[in-house]
């Protein structure tokens, strides 16, 4: 009976050591920026940055931002146009143009599909410079379309 306790609880540890490296391992949980004023406003990027097929960062002025995709985007960057942010349908309607790391949340380049955006926070400027050194792309500013 010992035995099998002993091995139940073996058990239970492993499983609970083995979620906790997956949750090391995955994006930022979804924990929208707020207030909606420190989001990010489309329509002021000036820089951006995409640091592998799902991660980018972006600066407005003297806020930057790191932007985490739900999943794998290789095209992202790619194209004249650069990166096209899309705000979820309720801060689009009411003529909020932020990206706040909220569910709905889209970026894609020009002719490429949509990727869904998991996450976005602000960072400051050495962590902005550490990871955008190991861009893949890069542009001065982003094409956003006016609504």
């Amino acid at each position: 009976m010992k035995t099998q306790l002993s091995a139940m609880l073996m058990a239970i540890a492993m499983g609970m050591a083995a979620a906790a490296a997956t949750a090391a391992d995955t994006p930022h949980a979804r924990t929208p920026i707020k207030p909606i004023g420190d989001c990010i406003r489309i329509d002021q990027i000036n820089e951006w940055h995409i640091v592998d097929n799902r991660t980018a960062t972006v600066r407005t002025g003297p806020k930057r931002y790191r932007v985490d995709l739900q999943s794998d985007c290789p095209r992202l960057g790619l194209g004249p146009a650069g990166l096209i942010f899309h705000p979820n349908r309720s801060n689009a309607a009411i003529g909020a143009m932020r990206i706040c790391g909220e569910v709905g949340e889209t970026v894609r380049s020009e002719n490429q599909p949509p990727c869904a955006i998991q996450s976005a926070r602000i960072i400051d400027k050495a962590e902005f410079d550490r990871l955008s050194a190991h861009a893949s792309r890069s542009g001065s500013a982003a094409d956003q379309p006016a609504h």
